[in-house]
């Protein structure tokens, strides 16, 4: 057969049957290494879950999955990167509620559009936070920390690793929801802010819940609720801010995969797919479990939509707030 019409039939084939396409030529991808970037520096949660992502991935397709940190701008830099990538199959965004809500909430100039510029492939984490305070606040329910703030506006404190972060947003919204005036206080990074918590320095705070876990379990915090709708598996025995007095209160920071825009429709159902068994495998659920993660598996139309919901959501945070990155 010659070359040109060889190269031709893939194409004649797919337009005679469409539906058959994505099956029949998804054994031709990958022929070669794909590049995930993460789009923070190495360490952090996002991280941690784009190399656990990268080595099923690897087991999975039989192509080297490499990690490729792009760092920088709370996330903003790698996401444009990938956003302007070919739209191959061959460069995926290791996405997050930061980079699809929150920066587009904060910044109305970004060069990529959280929504036209991806193509959600899955889900695959929601992580809920931890509401906790210094065991000098006289508070011991959400309840308690709540009526206190009322009768003391303006003069408790809290903690936030940066601004314009989720943890950052977390509070705000908790503060907005629970109508009290709790000032916060910005570092740069997690590490010092967790050392002065510790210390007393500031009064409560939200964030990761593995990062606050051992100075819950030694007493030099007191953990109040967990952020998501239910009860954390790594913490059964704490209750929900939910349930605690703020119904409706949900915040878990999520992680996905994406594509650039106009990917083929066969390799983004072929990732889908394999993404979606590697979050449902028993070992890898327990690993999220255990990383206080619950692990999240969806389709590409409803990760879509669920984008769409978390943008529209964190933009009235921001505006009903007057959240402010400073």
């Amino acid at each position: 057969m010659p070359v040109q019409l060889k190269s031709l039939l893939p194409a004649t084939l797919c337009a005679l049957f469409p539906l058959a396409c994505g099956t029949a030529f998804a054994g031709i991808y990958p022929d070669k290494p794909i590049r995930l970037v993460c789009p923070i520096p190495p360490g952090g949660t996002t991280d941690l879950v784009a190399r656990l992502l990268a080595q099923k991935l690897t087991e999975s397709l039989g192509q080297q999955v490499i990690v490729d940190n792009r760092g920088g701008a709370g996330g903003i830099i790698g996401t444009e990167m990938v956003a302007r990538s070919a739209p191959d199959g061959y460069t995926l965004l290791m996405g997050s509620m930061t980079t699809h809500a929150i920066n587009p909430a904060f910044h109305k100039s970004l060069s990529y559009d959280p929504v036209r510029s991806f193509q959600p492939v899955s889900r695959i984490i929601a992580a809920p936070q931890l509401l906790v305070v210094h065991p000098s606040v006289a508070a011991k329910s959400v309840k308690e920390l709540i009526s206190l703030a009322k009768a003391k506006p303006g003069q408790l404190t809290y903690a936030t690793a940066s601004m314009g972060t989720a943890p950052h947003l977390a509070y705000e919204l908790f503060k907005s929801m629970a109508g009290v005036d709790i000032v916060g206080v910005p570092y740069k990074g997690s590490g010092p802010s967790i050392v002065d918590l510790v210390g007393g320095q500031v009064q409560s705070m939200i964030t990761g819940i593995l990062v606050l876990m051992p100075h819950v379990k030694s007493g030099k915090l007191r953990a109040l609720a967990v952020t998501s709708p239910a009860r954390a598996p790594v913490m059964p025995d704490l209750p929900t801010v939910a349930e605690s007095g703020l119904p409706g209160f949900d915040v878990r920071v999520w992680f996905g995969a994406f594509l650039p825009a106009g990917s083929p429709k066969s390799i983004v159902t072929l990732l889908n797919e394999r993404i979606r068994k590697i979050v449902e495998a028993p070992d890898v659920r327990q690993r999220l479990i255990d990383q206080g993660a619950d692990p999240v598996s969806d389709t590409p139309e409803q990760f879509g939509a669920y984008v769409k919901t978390e943008l529209a959501r964190w933009t009235k945070v921001v505006n009903d707030t007057g959240a402010r990155i400073e």
